[in-house]
């Protein structure tokens, strides 16, 4: 069975066919994706292919995501969740994104702080990684007041727009 997290304000359950709609209204904002590592999306169809493959990598043990969901309206804002987990070593790395609606409201904060605990806690991670565009500036200085670490850059990275583009990469260490 699915975890289903809880906060104050939202709610962290399952990603369903239904919230390819939602995830399609930002993730084809290029605002949004200009720090995604992938293009803009262009039609309904990629965002069902991004929701099928969260629960391909859920399935096979890959990783866990997400849906946030506000407790307020019942409103999908974004995704919060780990992917490259490799559990024999006690590691994944987090990933997310929130409509742009919703941004600088502490709702990612908080859903990555939820998401954290059930990866210490439940899936026994010692390290979370966390992988951004140098650009990002949001994102590295949310990672910063979440208790990361930054750790160094790793150089031609992810390439966006036909470009090569320089990442930061994050980690925060559990010993316990």
């Amino acid at each position: 069975m699915f975890p289903v997290l809880e906060t104050q304000r939202l709610f962290l359950r399952e990603i369903t066919m239904q919230d390819a709609i939602p995830i399609y209204s930002y993730l084809s904002l290029d605002e949004v994706t200009r720090y995604y590592g992938r293009e803009s999306m262009e039609s309904l169809e990629q965002a069902e292919e991004i929701v099928a493959l969260f629960d391909t990598n859920y399935r096979d043990k890959r990783g866990i995501r997400w849906g946030i969901e506000r407790k307020d309206t019942g409103q999908f804002i974004g995704t919060v969740g780990f992917h490259s987990w490799v559990p024999r070593h006690r590691r994944a790395e987090i990933g997310y994104e929130i409509h742009p609606d919703h941004w600088r409201k502490g709702y990612a904060s908080e859903a990555i702080r939820e998401a954290i605990a059930f990866g210490h806690d439940t899936m026994n991670l010692s390290r979370i990684g966390a992988i951004t565009f140098i650009d990002n500036e949001a994102s590295g200085q949310l990672l910063l007041k979440l208790g990361f670490e930054k750790e160094g850059v790793l150089r031609d990275y992810m390439v966006h727009q036909g470009a090569s583009h320089h990442a930061f990469i994050y980690s925060l260490i559990h010993r316990g």
